[in-house]
């Protein structure tokens, strides 16, 4: 542009984004509640922070904070956020989520129960989107399972953890993924693609040790439960995945997806025409407080930004980076950090995506595998957080009977995608990135 101004970076134009965060997580500190205050307003106090710290107009400040929430990556976000809701709001009304638990559980014998806890859960979670989704669904299941045998619970539990966490970090619909994506400019197919070449081997490793930990339980006698469910339900969900892996477009993908989960309900009586749309806006309607999120978060980005806080960022991380594979351990070690602060790895991508996209064109990585770091290091910090929804969700359906080291000690997945990441970013050649 004619008349646009060098940047300086500048300390204080982060105060706006940090009174975001310290809102955020000293409400949820004060309330014993990360989730008491929700985090579009904790963005609402920063961004009044933002208009009364920086200098120029209210009518230049205003049109940062709409250019920055009209981006076209957060308003392309937004709208796969309602598409994604409609999809679980359809498919749960009919019976889809009880179907895969139940098709799953009534084919796991005893001895493989951990194994099968692991990978029903990953496979919820990958369908759904959302880990904190399959483990409400599961959570109530594992208990169960717990109190008629003699199945240790915490290796159950972090069976169901890490299980969930596998699926919500591959899931096309996630809107951890859709954030990645959509902040590196990448496809979710080839993100997918790229990730699950760093999950599968973790997840390799940790069905391994699952099925020997559950070897010595073969002998071991329960009560026979008899589950119902109906195969055909399960078909939105493979339909979507496929079309994802595939490549086809996600609007496409997940429309498609809503319109299978319509025509099976309507088949099965689960609801009526009508119906099928009041559920789907309420799909919509659930997808609130992350589309509102996603929004303001931008526009507060974009006034940080014009004001020289993200320039200061870049500034201090590139103190810390010499080559490529410190510029990803850099982005791994800044979302990370984010979601540690705020205990919400949704929030934590959306924050770190513009800068990482900033540090992947700077020193030339590939998107996709940038995608997949942002993405990875705030799966596994959400789920080792001890005030992270998951884990407390977890520890709230147990009633007391393990705590959070019982847990975390036993949810081999995230331990090894951890160590397996490292090695992956440390090891592996670097690529140009292909455009």
């Amino acid at each position: 542009m004619a008349n646009s101004k060098t940047i300086t970076p500048k300390f204080s134009a982060l105060i706006p984004l940090l009174v975001f965060v310290f809102t955020f997580l000293g409400v949820g500190i004060y309330q014993n509640d990360f989730y008491a205050l929700p985090a579009p307003i904790a963005v609402i106090v920063g961004i009044i922070v933002a208009f009364l710290m920086f200098r120029q107009s209210i009518n230049s400040k205003i049109k940062t904070l709409l250019k920055g929430c009209g981006d076209d990556k957060i308003l392309t976000m937004c709208l796969i956020y309602l598409l994604a809701g409609a999809f679980a709001t359809i498919t749960k009304a009919t019976g889809s989520v009880d179907a895969i638990v139940n098709l799953g559980l009534d084919y796991i014998s005893i001895q493989y129960i951990y194994l099968g806890v692991f990978l029903v859960a990953g496979f919820l979670s990958v369908s759904a989107g959302t880990s904190v989704g399959a483990i409400v669904a599961l959570a109530p299941i594992v208990i169960g399972i717990a109190e008629k045998s003699n199945v240790d619970l915490s290796i159950l539990c972090g069976a169901l953890l890490g299980g969930s966490m596998f699926g919500d970090n591959l899931s096309v619909i996630s809107d951890t993924t859709i954030a990645a994506t959509q902040s590196l400019g990448c496809k979710m197919s080839d993100k997918f693609k790229e990730n699950i070449k760093i999950a599968l081997p973790a997840a390799l490793f940790t069905i391994g040790i699952l099925i020997i930990q559950g070897l010595g339980l073969k002998d071991v006698a329960t009560e026979t439960v008899a589950y119902s469910y109906s195969v055909v339900k399960i078909v939105p969900y493979i339909l979507v995945i496929i079309l994802s892996v595939v490549g086809v477009n996600v609007f496409i993908t997940l429309l498609l997806g809503v319109i299978s989960g319509v025509l099976l309900g309507l088949i099965y009586g689960d609801f009526s025409l009508i119906e099928s749309t009041k559920i789907a806006y309420t799909g919509f309607t659930n997808m609130t407080e992350i589309f509102l999120l996603s929004l303001l978060t931008g526009g507060l980005a974009a006034l940080v930004k014009k004001n020289g806080g993200i320039d200061f960022i870049l500034l201090k991380i590139k103190t810390l980076i010499k080559n490529k594979k410190s510029a990803q351990l850099g982005i791994a070690t800044l979302v990370s950090t984010i979601n540690m602060a705020i205990a919400n790895n949704t929030v934590s991508i959306i924050i770190a995506g513009p800068i990482a996209k900033t540090i992947n064109d700077e020193y030339d990585l590939d998107n996709k595998k940038t995608a997949s770091i942002l993405d990875i290091f705030a799966c596994i910090t959400q789920g080792l957080l001890p005030y992270g929804a998951q884990v407390l969700m977890i520890l709230s359906f147990s009633n007391g009977k393990i705590d959070y080291l019982d847990l975390v000690s036993n949810t081999w997945y995230l331990a090894l995608l951890f160590i397996y990441t490292l090695l992956f970013i440390s090891f592996k050649p670097l690529r140009l990135r292909s455009n």
